[in-house]
């Protein structure tokens, strides 16, 4: 077991910091807009309605893989009423 954990951490050490960088912050925009939705009471479908999204871009959106425009966070945000990514 602990050869697979080595291959494991090689791997993982073979992807750029960058890349990991924006893995990372991928993922924790889709969280954050998963909190918010929670927080409203909304399913992907009733998010996707009140921004004039189709469903399957919300199930992107929560993916943590899609590649976020300022202009979707901005309107994310504004639709909250809260911030989806803060830059300090």
């Amino acid at each position: 077991m602990r050869t697979a954990n080595i291959c494991l951490e090689e791997i993982f050490n073979e992807i750029p910091p960058a890349k990991r960088e924006e893995t990372r912050l991928s993922f924790a925009i889709s969280n954050r807009i998963d909190a918010l939705m929670k927080e409203k009471g909304l399913n992907r479908k009733q998010l996707a309605e009140a921004v004039g999204k189709r469903p399957n871009e919300v199930t992107r959106w929560l993916s943590g893989e899609h590649n976020f425009t300022l202009a979707t966070l901005a309107m994310l945000s504004t639709f909250f009423g809260q911030p989806i990514v803060t830059v300090g």
